[in-house]
């Protein structure tokens, strides 16, 4: 899938194993983990059921709050902008990578569903970048509360 203006991203889908640390250490996630019955095993386990989705810059997905979508200019400016010079270092290699070559390929960002709310669980960076740019980027959306999910 590709998100595009003048210039391009292909997105494609992730790996789970490099976002392990999100799961385990992620302090404002394990509220939604817990609530959701949500365990490591679980999640690697119903991951290759996702699908990549669109999703606009919106706190919703498929008219499903999305927790720590963080969508608008001034959390941009909030949380990432004003972030920690490491944690801005990825996002402006990202930008002056893709200003350069015209086009990235990249992990599509992680969005968590289960009972009607979403959570952003990987990528933000990478949907800053997009959104940023004026483009609509693609999630790799995993659906945990799907029979088919249950059923593997």
């Amino acid at each position: 899938m590709q998100s595009m203006s003048s210039l391009t991203i292909t997105w494609q889908k992730p790996d789970i194993g490099e976002e392990e640390w999100e799961f385990h250490k992620h302090p404002a996630k394990q509220e939604y983990y817990q609530r959701h019955g949500i365990d490591w095993a679980r999640l690697a386990a119903d991951f290759e059921m996702g699908r990549l989705q669109q999703y606009p810059r919106s706190d919703r997905i498929l008219d499903m709050p999305v927790m720590l979508s963080h969508h608008r200019y001034d959390d941009y400016a909030r949380y990432l902008a004003k972030a920690k010079r490491g944690y801005r270092l990825n996002y402006a290699r990202m930008e002056d990578a893709l200003q350069r070559a015209g086009t990235l390929t990249l992990p599509a960002p992680i969005v968590l569903a289960c009972h009607g709310e979403a959570l952003l669980f990987a990528g933000y960076r990478r949907l800053c970048l997009a959104w940023n740019y004026g483009m609509v980027p693609y999630v790799w959306l995993v659906d945990l509360a799907s029979e088919t999910a249950r059923e593997s």
